[in-house]
């Protein structure tokens, strides 16, 4: 498991929906409509099953280095500007950076690059955990502890105000 079949097994995942590339695209440019968003919403559902359903294939090895990855990802955006432009509550803000990486490579970096076109209550609860949980089943123990948290305010590098 690397960065690449991370984000291929994320889109992989949106394939379920048509891929949605059109709306996924409209998040990227920041111009997403009332409709793109619910549209997301909708579909948000369907794509986090399929990629929770790719995961179980996967060995020990892997599920860990995908919950690697994504504890990783959530914890790079988890900043002081990127809140800003979403919720305001600590798990409200996780959930959102849980969408900003379920929707895709495109529109993480985008975000990453610009936080400003972060969409507010636009979120998935589902995603923060979801390979973290799938391993706990499976392996009836949590993965081991890793260095970092996905928690909000938890990179306390991006949360200048927090120090």
């Amino acid at each position: 498991m690397d960065e690449n079949r991370f984000w291929n097994m994320i889109e992989d995942a949106w394939k379920i929906c048509g891929g949605m590339t059109e709306i996924r695209q409209n998040l990227i440019s920041g111009n997403a409509s009332e409709s793109d968003i619910e549209s997301l919403n909708d579909a948000r559902e369907t794509v986090v099953q399929a990629l929770k359903d790719m995961l179980s294939d996967l060995s020990q090895e892997d599920l860990l280095a995908f919950d690697r990855i994504l504890e990783r990802k959530l914890y790079d955006i988890d900043r002081e500007d990127i809140h800003e432009f979403t919720d305001g509550s600590d798990d409200g803000f996780l959930y959102a950076r849980g969408l900003i990486v379920a929707a895709g490579k495109g529109y993480y970096d985008a975000v990453n690059a610009n936080p400003s076109i972060a969409i507010s209550d636009l979120e998935c609860e589902e995603m923060c955990y979801l390979s973290f949980h799938l391993y706990w089943d499976k392996y009836e123990t949590p993965p081991p502890n890793s260095e970092i948290s996905r928690e909000s305010c938890s990179n306390l590098v991006a949360w200048p105000g927090l120090k």
